[in-house]
């Protein structure tokens, strides 16, 4: 034990830490304002009348409108803060709550990369980011440091190598490895310039199949490994443009980036971009205070990252027809779904039969949502609360054709349950799923 605490806390030189604050403070920053400025506040939180926020967390709504104007444009600025190192804990703090918020409160807009800023931000919460070049440090020069604990990178290290792993596993399922999701994928970039009509080629998809598996899986020992780390690194620089460029997938391809700068040696790192910052070089260890609450949090940690991902394998189902476990899991890029929805309600005292117009409840991208079992779910609580503020008692079905893949629609929802009545399952399968279609996998004709 005394070696585990020798380990992870001797002292090294925390360059790498102080420039990945400031490029990550400037990155959601950007990500706070590029939300008002490209119209996603605007689609997402501002034009609905409601949100599909993760269940349970209903409370959120009250936020929803054009507050979240301000909100996103206060974010940013606590982002401008946690990059100039400015009341640096506090900025950090109200940037991961509203964060996290925000990501709560919808589902129609789900990305991974949106529940792995949440992550990041608690990692930079609880690391001395602020201790070097930072307004804090300047107004409070007692805080200045130039190292910091080895388990800082260790920590973060880790925490991408987990999201890496499992994002490559993901891929090892039929329509990937066959090519039937890539060919699909790239089908919708054709009109990407330069590049669209070969992104349409044999070879683009055989190349996307292996570079998302292989990279995923091997970036991270490769960038620990001294010998391959310059090389892996440059074909990050093109993986992650290319991914940028094609998927517009926002800041998450340079954050991956900054991920670099904790495989490379301190010296290079504080040559590059702090040539006044003197050079830790001690191997000094010093037990902080806070070590019997980091040691436990950072246990349960990691035995909740490498259990998350997998819980799908313990619900009923196939995850990719389910969703029952899909989110949280780094299962990234690996399908594409259209579906029709058609809910109807039944009046409990006249057994009177409606049918429900969509657009009178969903707007733009919701309709996404509501092919999906916990939207569907979710959208019939909505009906039966509005239909009960009439003074009327309703049962709510709902009629969900689902595609997989370019597959023919099947019926996804058992038509014949009330959801309105049936609790959610949190944690296991909801018997109103119908099964996965035996044939689910052969190959359409």
């Amino acid at each position: 034990m005394m070696n585990l605490t020798n380990t992870l806390f001797k002292k090294v030189d925390n360059s790498s830490l102080i420039v990945f604050r400031i490029l990550f403070g400037l990155l959601i920053t950007l990500e706070a304002w590029g939300a008002i400025a490209t119209g996603w506040v605007r689609i997402t939180l501002v034009e609905p009348d409601f949100t599909f926020n993760f269940i349970g967390f209903n409370f959120l709504q009250y936020l929803q409108g054009e507050f979240m104007y301000f909100y996103f444009f206060l974010m940013g600025l606590f982002g401008v803060f946690v990059m100039l190192g400015y009341r640096y804990r506090l900025s950090i703090f109200m940037y991961t709550l509203m964060w996290t918020f925000a990501y709560l409160m919808q589902k129609s807009s789900y990305n991974n990369h949106y529940y792995l800023l949440i992550l990041l931000c608690v990692f930079m919460l609880i690391a001395p980011a602020h201790k070097y070049f930072s307004l804090d440090a300047k107004r409070n020069p007692s805080i200045q440091s130039i190292s910091m604990p080895q388990w800082v990178p260790w920590f973060l290290i880790l925490q991408i190598w987990i999201v890496y792993t499992y994002a490559s596993i993901a891929k090892f399922y039929p329509d990937w490895l066959d090519l039937t999701f890539p060919k699909l994928l790239m089908a919708g970039k054709q009109s990407t310039p330069i590049i669209g009509d070969f992104l349409q080629t044999h070879l683009a998809h055989v190349s996307i199949k292996y570079v998302g598996i292989l990279f995923d899986l091997l970036v991270i020992p490769l960038l620990l490994w001294k010998r391959t780390r310059l090389f892996i690194f440059i074909f990050s620089i093109f993986f992650h443009l290319f991914n940028s460029y094609v998927f517009h997938i926002g800041i998450f391809p340079y954050m991956s980036l900054a991920f670099s700068l904790f495989f490379f040696s301190p010296a290079l790192i504080n040559r590059l971009f702090l040539k006044r910052k003197p050079l830790y070089l001690g191997d000094e260890v010093e037990v902080p205070n806070y070590k019997s609450a980091l040691i436990p949090f950072v246990v349960v940690w990691f035995f909740v990252q490498i259990g998350l991902p997998v819980r799908h394998h313990f619900i009923e189902g196939d995850v990719l027809w389910t969703e029952e476990g899909h989110r949280l899991s780094w299962r990234m890029m690996l399908r594409s779904k259209q579906g029709i929805t058609r809910m109807f309600v039944i009046d409990k005292k006249t057994g009177k039969k409606e049918w429900i117009k969509n657009s009178d409840y969903i707007k733009n991208k919701q309709y996404k949502t509501i092919i999906k079992p916990d939207g569907v779910w979710q959208y019939a609580q909505i009906i039966k609360e509005d239909y009960r503020q009439k003074g009327e008692e309703v049962e709510v079905y709902a009629d969900v054709k689902l595609s997989v893949n370019g597959r023919p629609y099947r019926k996804l929802i058992d038509d014949q349950v009330d959801l309105a009545s049936v609790k959610w399952n949190y944690f296991g399968h909801n018997a109103w799923i119908l099964p996965k279609p035996s044939d689910f996998y052969q190959k359409n004709k």
